[in-house]
């Protein structure tokens, strides 16, 4: 078991989760093959968008729904500063994971989080365990409970 798989499910235990780790046939670097993976709906997926802050240099953790694209402009606004792409080495420190694995919990330093309501239109949610491979499921209102995060509206609109 992997150095990440084992810190998110010692972090849900400290924070009394009770989740059950699924490991997926098929890897689940996309929304759409998380999804094709649980049989669920690509919008249950909560992806983990990591951006760099330009002023702080941290790492800003916007959980997305699987369906959705995050708008730069929102997403900077909320974060309070410009929002640049976060790297691999950037990713890693902060949160602990490889880019395609990174959980919402079980990170190695606190990060600030928002989470996009699109996730709360449903009873379960899915996200990644620490792996590409590793995923749980968990109630979106309980994600936002346990990871503190701030649910705001910071995806494109669609167009019509």
């Amino acid at each position: 078991m992997s150095k990440s798989l084992k810190r998110v499910k010692r972090h849900a235990e400290e924070l009394g989760l009770d989740i059950e780790v699924v490991e997926t046939a098929i890897d689940t670097h996309t929304a759409a093959q998380a999804a094709q993976s649980q049989g669920c709906a690509v919008d249950q997926i909560a992806k983990s968008i990591i951006f760099r802050g330009e002023t702080s240099g941290a790492a800003i953790l916007f959980l997305t729904a699987g369906g959705n694209r995050v708008d730069a402009d929102k997403a900077a606004a909320l974060a309070g500063e410009l929002l640049g792409k976060a790297d691999a080495a950037l990713i890693r420190s902060q949160t602990g994971f490889a880019i395609g694995g990174v959980s919402p919990i079980g990170h190695l330093n606190p990060i600030k989080t928002f989470m996009d309501p699109r996730l709360l239109d449903f009873d379960t949610a899915w996200a990644a365990a620490g792996t590409p491979r590793h995923v749980f499921a968990i109630s979106p209102k309980t994600l936002v409970e346990v990871t503190q995060a701030k649910v705001q509206d910071f995806t494109l609109t669609p167009q019509s």
